[in-house]
């Protein structure tokens, strides 16, 4: 059992607090709490706690973090709107967003999960939050930058994974194709929706989508914003089908955190994030300095004396990240 220990703090003023349980497997915990109104808002010191994630009160909006209970390195992210389908608030994009590079930045985690709570990964923006006036909705805009939004995930050093357990639409269907890896239930179903909004491609997903899935495919889905099942998702090559789509992005996380060097995967996602705006005769000469790069490394010597001894490797930590 996961026992998960909740703060509750008022809208915009979320924080982070850890803590490891003595004698659990569970490793260090986080909960971000942002409550839905601030009539509602109680001290810090205000605490309850919940024996499984998915017990988090109906009452405030949430994304918590708990740590893989195989291996602890693994970071995962739960969007907790079960209610509202997850669909995102103006103050959870810019949440999630700092969750991701507050992990990014911890040496601990190898490897970070991103699902929804209950039957949905996240229907898209909460449309509540559209009817305000044009001027808020222009500052909203006009103030995020990729740091602020899902997109952030592609300039991240550590390897993302989301499993897409349900409706996915708009802003949540950019946020689930944001990560290094997708993993889709057959019965999730998925749209970009925002041409049935009046709306443009939003937050980036015009330069993703084609990398993802080739133009054509890219353009069908955005100027239709039809629904697809995750079934059709898989064909497509949006995600990887899966009757477990949590499970999956674990045990992808935990390969890439029991054997990759989280210096490789690092450089690998720079690179790969570069490629497209790079001629063949830029690429070559950059992953050559890349590779000379590598060669100073400490991982290459632990990973030939881990193969020589048959065991895991224990790659050190890259600098930077402590």
């Amino acid at each position: 059992m996961t026992t998960v220990l909740l703060l509750r703090y008022p809208q915009q003023d979320y924080v982070t607090w850890r803590q490891e349980l003595a004698g659990e497997s569970t490793g260090i915990l986080i909960a971000r709490v942002a409550t839905r109104s601030q009539s509602r808002q109680t001290p810090a010191t205000n605490m309850w706690l919940a024996d499984h994630v998915t017990s988090a009160s109906d009452e405030a909006s949430i994304i918590f973090i708990t740590r893989d209970t195989e291996n602890a390195s693994i970071a995962i992210i739960t969007l907790n709107r079960p209610d509202r389908l997850n669909a995102l608030t103006p103050e959870m994009g810019p949440l999630y967003a700092a969750t991701l590079q507050e992990l990014d930045a911890d040496p601990s985690v190898r490897a970070i999960v991103v699902t929804g709570a209950g039957r949905g990964f996240c229907s898209g923006a909460d449309l509540s939050s559209l009817a305000g006036s044009t001027d808020d909705l222009l500052s909203y805009v006009r103030g995020q930058t990729v740091q602020t939004l899902p997109l952030v995930a592609l300039t991240l050093a550590t390897p993302v994974a989301t499993a897409i357990n349900g409706p996915c639409a708009g802003i949540g269907f950019v946020l689930a194709m944001s990560a290094d890896a997708r993993f889709v239930a057959s019965d999730a179903t998925l749209s970009t929706t925002f041409a049935r909004l009046g709306l443009v491609a939003e937050y980036g997903i015009a330069w993703l989508l084609p990398r993802l899935v080739g133009l054509p495919v890219a353009t069908d889905l955005l100027l239709t914003g039809r629904a697809i099942t995750g079934d059709e998702a898989a064909r497509l090559g949006l995600a990887t089908g899966s009757s477990d789509p949590v499970a999956s992005a674990l045990t992808w996380a935990r390969e890439i955190a029991t054997n990759s060097s989280p210096r490789s995967t690092a450089m690998m996602k720079r690179q790969l994030l570069q490629a497209d705006s790079l001629t063949l005769s830029d690429a070559v000469p950059k992953a050559l300095d890349a590779m000379a790069e590598a060669f100073t490394w400490p991982d290459l010597a632990e990973a030939l004396e881990a193969r020589a001894h048959k065991r895991a490797p224990q790659f050190p930590d890259p600098p930077g990240r402590d």
